[in-house]
């Protein structure tokens, strides 16, 4: 079971969510975002003001009727309803957390899914599809490693006003590998950057 200290916040997929985890969380001062699963029953014990120019539609007190929901989690729970301006999408999460504001844990969870592009972007461009050694200090070495090479080619990105891609910078390094040339010079004497793979220059009419 997950351990986190105490006053955390943990933010998880709803696929995650299991009531008898969210009660030791609960016990433990941790408080818990996540989306609510369909089918969920429960009864409404408050219901609390919202501000629609924040696109918040409800944020209601809850409790789990269910005899499986209320026996594994017998709390109080916060169901907050959300629609996102840009996509239209409503969502609707569950904590129990009841000092944060609606539109905070909104932004939390959305938030999250930057940290999920974060890790696709490394598993993509990073090679960490494949782990060289199985062992825990193996796998967090490369873990370790390829994040590093993220946050400098980042970091080179910002510092140098460079146009290109993350993507692109780290395909020229790719190709240049052996060469024994300052990368400021390889980057710059670069006119354009390198044609993307096959896959990446697909178009559908």
């Amino acid at each position: 079971m997950l351990e986190v200290p105490r006053g955390s916040l943990v933010v998880a997929d709803r696929a995650y969510v299991d009531f008898a985890w969210l009660k030791h969380l609960n016990t433990q001062g941790i408080s818990l975002v996540t989306r609510m699963k369909k089918g969920i029953r429960y009864a409404v014990r408050e219901r609390r003001a919202v501000k629609p120019r924040q696109g918040l539609t409800s944020d209601p007190i809850i409790v789990l009727t269910s005899t499986h929901g209320a026996k594994r989690y017998p709390g109080a729970l916060r169901r907050i309803g959300y629609r996102d301006a840009e996509t239209g999408k409503h969502y609707v999460f569950l904590t129990n957390n009841f000092d944060l504001s609606a539109k905070t844990i909104a932004d939390i969870y959305k938030a999250r899914w930057q940290i999920e592009l974060f890790f696709k972007w490394i598993k993509q461009h990073l090679k960490v599809k494949s782990f060289v050694g199985t062992s825990r200090n193996a796998v967090l070495t490369q873990l370790w490693i390829a994040m590093c090479v993220y946050l400098l080619l980042s970091y080179i990105k910002f510092v140098n006003r460079l146009s290109w891609s993350l993507y692109e910078i780290l395909r020229v390094l790719q190709l240049n590998l052996f060469d024994r040339r300052p990368m400021m010079d390889l980057l710059e004497t670069q006119s354009t950057p390198p044609d993307p793979p096959p896959q990446l220059r697909l178009k559908f009419t």
